[in-house]
């Protein structure tokens, strides 16, 4: 797969509730007369899909409802069938194809994005931090808990997580597995992890409203969420590089991942001496069956129309790395296969 390598500085996006409910209603294309479909899932991707939202009902005059529960929530919501699409951060399971309304409606695992989950600071004394991985490993183990020995001015570090279960605590405790042997072993990956230490909050917005709040305070994000007073750690890739994290270099990373036949895929620490560490691509979770003609076409239309090259830009406008190539043909064509 081949992802812009083309660095474009994320937009500051307005502060989105931790239940973010996307429901705009269309002033063009269909009078107000269209199709209503809903989703609920991550919130990774939750900027995106506002706007897309946004946009999309504008066109066309039909509604998109989407909930940034997480991506826990997401599955579960779609394995009951109460929603039309899911939304997840973590690639489905074998089990989770299996369950529920997947299993009995198909189940269709759809690329929409890639993204970087950076490690995000406020603690205005101690511009451009780096960090090795063992260090991050270290400060989110409760080893290492003051600013000094980080080589800033002292202060107690409080550190930030979910308190969901989320997508993007999976990919984050994931690579923290892959550059820790000691957090491999004492808490291991998931979308949802007993913490060694720290303060908990719903959602990539509800992380960053609490960092936002406290000064000292260190967590994890999807880029998107960073904004002043937060900033940003330049993290050590596996090259040994410090890299901060950007569309690029999200780019770099996510072309080392290969997908498989259900378009899952991940790597904890991709190679790259531009490659940010920690990547993941977000899908929208949709059914093959038992949706009836027209919801069937409404939920078709909107994803082909996501994954256009306009709302690929605008995503990346955000902090997102847009699909390209050999990934985006192949999310088409899952998106082909819902029907009725």
């Amino acid at each position: 797969m081949a992802f812009p390598s083309s660095l474009l500085r994320p937009r500051a996006i307005a502060a989105v509730a931790t239940l973010t409910a996307i429901g705009l209603t269309g002033c063009g294309g269909g009078g107000g007369g269209g199709t209503t479909i809903s989703g609920a899932g991550a919130t990774f991707p939750a900027a995106a899909y506002q706007r897309w939202s946004s946009d999309y009902a504008a066109e066309t005059g039909n509604q998109v409802n989407y909930q940034s529960v997480g991506s826990g929530a997401g599955v579960r919501q779609f394995a009951a069938g109460t929603v039309d699409f899911g939304a997840s951060d973590e690639q489905l399971s074998e089990e989770d194809f299996k369950a529920g309304a997947a299993g009995q409606r198909g189940a269709l695992q759809i690329p929409m994005l890639g993204g970087t989950v950076t490690p995000a600071y406020n603690n205005a004394d101690c511009p451009d931090l780096k960090l090795t991985q063992a260090q991050l490993a270290d400060i989110f183990l409760g080893k290492i808990k003051d600013w000094k020995d980080l080589g800033c001015p002292s202060k107690p570090i409080t550190v930030a997580h979910r308190s969901d279960g989320s997508g993007t605590t999976y990919a984050f405790t994931n690579s923290l597995a892959c550059f820790s042997p000691e957090w491999s072993k004492s808490v291991g990956k998931g979308k949802s992890v007993n913490w060694p230490v720290g303060v908990g909050a719903k959602g990539n917005e509800g992380v960053a409203g609490l960092l936002s709040n406290t000064p000292g305070s260190i967590g994890y994000v999807n880029l998107a969420y960073v904004r002043d007073p937060l900033r940003p750690v330049a993290l050590q890739n596996k090259d040994g590089q410090f890299v901060l994290a950007s569309v690029a270099s999200g780019a770099a990373a996510l072309n080392n991942v290969v997908l498989n036949d259900k378009l899952g895929g991940e790597d904890c620490n991709p190679a790259g001496a531009e490659s940010f560490p920690i990547v993941a691509f977000t899908w929208i979770l949709a059914y093959e069956t038992g949706y009836g003609d027209k919801k069937a076409e409404a939920v078709r239309n909107f994803l082909d129309w996501s994954l256009g090259e306009a709302p690929q830009k605008q995503a990346a406008e955000l902090g997102y790395v847009p699909l390209t190539g050999e990934v985006l043909n192949k999310a088409r064509a899952e998106v082909a296969k819902i029907g009725s």
